[in-house]
C-alpha cells in the first residue's frame, strides 16, 4: 500500500475516492435513464407500466446487493459486472472458458451502455428544440421507416455536435472529466427528483383516479407476451443503477463503500422509476397518448403550471445538463470497457491506444462514431431493442455468476454476505430474464415499436454481440503473426489460454493459471511493469465504469501521463 498524489493504491488501482463522490455520483448516469424510458412505458402500458417498472425495478435493486457482495470480495477488480463474471464462473467452467464469458459479458456490455450517448443527445437536442421555440426542421428517415423513425435534420445537426462537444472534456482527461462528473452527477439528481414533487405545489393537477386500476390505454389488450415485450426495454433502463459497482474498486473505504453506494443507487433508483411514471399517470392521465415522448417532461411541467411557466426552465436547464453526464460517461466509461478488453488481449490492439492524457483516445472516438451512426435511427425505443441484445446478457449472466460462485465457493471470505436464500433468487432471477432475453426480445419490437415491426432490431443487436467472436480471433491471429516475426524473442501464450494473462502476454500467479494469489494481492505489478489502464484481468472492463476511472487508468496518478500502447 502506498499513497500517490494524496491518494490512496493498492493492488494497483488508485484508492482515491469514497462512494458518495465516486461510486454513487458515477450511477447516478444510469438512475437517470428513466428519462428516455417513463415516457414511452405509460404511453404504452397506461397505468399498468408503473406495475411493469416496479418489478423489474426491485430485480434491479436485488442485482446492485449481489454486484455488491461480489465486489467486496474482489475489491481490486475495476470495471463491474464483466469483470465480475470472469471470477464468479471459473469454478464451474475453468480459466479459459471463464476469461470468455467475461469477455463476451464485456462486449456486450458495451453494447449495453455505449448507446447511451445517441439516446440522451436525441432527447437533449428534442428539449433545446422545445425550451427555445425552433423548428426540429425538415423530417428524414436516414435509414428507411422499417428500421428507424423520421427525424428532424435540425435535431440530427445538433445531436451530432453534442457528441463532439463532449468529446472534448472526455479526450482531456481525469481532471477535467472529474469535474463535469461530479457538478453534473449532483445536478442529474434535482430535475428527475423536483418531477416527482412538483404536482404536490399544485394538488389540483392531480388525478389519482387515473392510476386506480392500473388500467391500460385504450384498444390495447395484455397478455403474457405483452407483458415479457414491455420487460425487454424496461430492464435495459431500470437494471442500470448497476452502474455504481463498476467504481467500488476506487473507493476508499473497499467493502464499506461498495455497500453503502449500491444500497443508496438501489434505494434512490427504486424510488425515481416507480414514483415518475406514477406521477405522469396521476398528472397526464389520458393525454398521455397525445404527447410526444421526446419532449414528455416539458409537456408535464406545463400541464400543471400552464405554458409558458418559469419551471420548465427550472426543470428543463438540469435536465438538460443531467443527460449531458450520461452522455459523457457514456463516451468515456464504455471507452475504458474497449480498452481493458484489448488490455486483456480479448479485442485488437487498436484499442489499447492512450493519448498524451493518459486516456483511450481511439476507443472513445469509436464509441462516438458508433453513437453518431445510432442517432440516424430516430427513435430512443428502436435504439433500447438494439442496446439491450447486449446489456440483458451481460446483467442476465452476472445473476448466472453469482448463484455459481455462491453456490460452489460457499465458504469463500464475504465482507458483505446475503442471505443464503439469495443464490436461489438469483438463480430464478437468472431464469426469468432468460427467458426475457429470448422470447420479450423477440417479440419486443412489434409490440413496442408497432405492429409492422419484425425481430430485425433485436436480431441486429444478437449479430454485434456475435462479433465478439470475429474480434478475438482477428487478436489472435494478430498474435501470432507478431510472435513470428520476432522468433528470438519467447512469445507469450495465446490469447484464451489458462496461462495468458490479461494485459502482459505472460503468466501471472493466482490469475489465469490458477496458483494462489501472491501476497501482495491480486492483480498486483512488478515494479517497472507498463502501467496496464483497468488494473487486474477485468475483461469487457466495464463499460459504465465510471468517469474518473475511464479517464484514468487504475493504478495510475491521475497526474502521470501513460505510456502509448504498442503497435499492432
Amino acid at each position: 500500500m502506498a499513497s500517490v498524489d494524496g491518494t490512496v493504491v493498492e493492488k494497483g488501482l488508485v484508492k482515491g475516492t469514497n462512494w458518495w463522490w465516486g461510486a454513487f455520483v458515477i450511477g447516478l448516469a444510469g438512475t437517470i435513464l428513466v428519462t428516455g424510458i417513463a415516457p414511452y412505458v405509460v404511453q404504452g402500458t397506461g397505468a399498468l407500466g408503473i406495475i411493469l417498472i416496479g418489478v423489474m425495478t426491485i430485480a434491479g435493486c436485488f442485482l446492485c446487493l449481489c454486484l455488491a457482495e461480489l465486489g467486496t470480495m474482489w475489491p481490486d477488480r475495476t470495471g463491474g459486472i464483466p469483470g465480475y463474471a470472469t471470477e464468479s464462473f471459473r469454478p464451474l467452467v475453468g480459466n479459459t472458458a471463464a476469461r470468455h464469458i467475461g469477455g463476451v459479458s464485456g462486449w456486450a456490455y458495451w453494447l449495453g451502455w455505449f448507446p447511451v450517448a445517441p439516446i440522451n443527445v436525441i432527447l437533449t437536442a428534442s428539449y433545446l428544440a422545445v425550451l427555445f421555440g425552433f423548428s426540429p426542421g425538415h423530417l428524414v428517415a436516414p435509414v428507411g421507416t422499417t428500421w428507424g423513425a423520421p427525424i428532424g435534420v435540425t435535431i440530427i445537426v445538433i445531436c451530432l455536435v453534442l457528441l463532439l462537444a463532449i468529446f472534448i472534456p472526455a479526450y482531456l482527461g481525469i481532471r477535467l472529466g472529474a469535474a463535469f462528473a461530479t457538478v453534473l452527477g449532483v445536478l442529474s439528481m434535482l430535475p428527475i427528483t423536483a418531477m416527482i414533487f412538483l404536482p404536490f405545489f399544485k394538488p389540483s393537477s392531480i388525478h389519482w383516479g387515473n392510476v386506480a386500476g392500473f388500467h391500460l390505454p385504450p384498444h390495447v389488450h395484455a397478455s403474457w407476451t405483452f407483458v415479457m415485450a414491455w420487460f425487454f426495454p424496461i430492464l435495459w433502463n431500470v437494471i442500470a443503477m448497476e452502474a455504481a459497482a463498476c467504481y467500488v474498486g476506487e473507493c476508499r473505504g473497499g467493502a464499506r463503500d461498495a455497500k453503502i453506494a449500491l444500497t443508496a443507487e438501489g434505494v434512490f433508483g427504486m424510488f425515481i422509476y416507480i414514483m415518475t411514471p406514477l406521477m405522469f399517470v396521476a398528472v397526464l392521465g389520458l393525454a398521455l397518448t397525445s404527447i410526444d415522448p421526446l419532449t414528455m417532461y416539458l409537456t408535464y411541467t406545463n400541464h400543471i403550471f400552464g405554458p409558458g411557466s418559469w419551471e420548465k426552465w427550472f426543470i428543463g436547464i438540469p435536465l438538460i445538463l443531467a443527460l449531458a453526464l450520461s452522455v459523457l460517461n457514456a463516451i468515456m466509461g464504455v471507452g475504458r470497457s474497449l480498452y481493458q478488453a484489448a488490455e486483456d488481449g480479448l479485442l485488437p490492439r487498436w484499442f489499447e491506444h492512450k493519448n498524451k492524457h493518459g486516456v483511450p483516445d481511439y476507443a472513445m472516438g469509436f464509441n462516438v462514431v458508433c453513437a453518431a451512426l445510432l442517432v440516424l435511427l430516430g427513435s430512443p425505443v428502436r435504439i433500447y431493442i438494439i442496446s439491450n441484445g447486449g446489456y440483458l446478457l451481460s446483467c442476465t449472466l452476472a445473476f448466472g455468476g453469482y448463484f455459481v460462485y455462491r453456490h460452489m465457493r460457499p465458504d469463500e471470505p464475504r465482507p458483505f454476505r446475503l442471505p443464503t436464500f439469495a443464490k436461489w433468487g438469483a438463480l430464478a432471477v437468472f431464469i426469468v430474464w432468460t427467458v426475457i432475453y429470448f422470447f420479450g426480445g423477440w417479440n419486443s419490437p412489434k409490440i413496442v415499436v408497432g405492429p409492422t415491426q419484425g425481430p430485425g432490431l433485436y436480431l441486429l443487436g444478437l449479430l454485434i454481440v456475435a462479433l465478439y467472436a470475429p474480434l478475438y480471433w482477428w487478436r489472435a491471429w494478430r498474435e501470432r503473426q507478431l510472435a513470428a516475426r520476432s522468433p528470438a524473442t519467447p512469445a507469450g501464450p495465446a490469447p484464451g489460454s489458462a496461462a495468458a494473462v490479461p494485459g502482459d502476454g505472460g503468466p501471472r500467479p493466482g490469475r489465469m493459471g490458477g496458483e494462489p494469489v501472491a501476497a501482495t494481492g491480486a492483480g498486483a505489478r512488478a515494479p517497472g511493469r507498463r502501467a496496464a489502464g483497468g488494473g487486474p484481468a477485468a475483461p469487457g472492463g466495464g463499460a459504465a465504469a465510471s468517469i474518473l476511472a475511464g479517464a484514468c487508468p487504475p493504478g495510475v496518478a491521475p497526474r502521470n501521463r501513460l505510456s502509448r500502447a504498442r503497435p499492432s
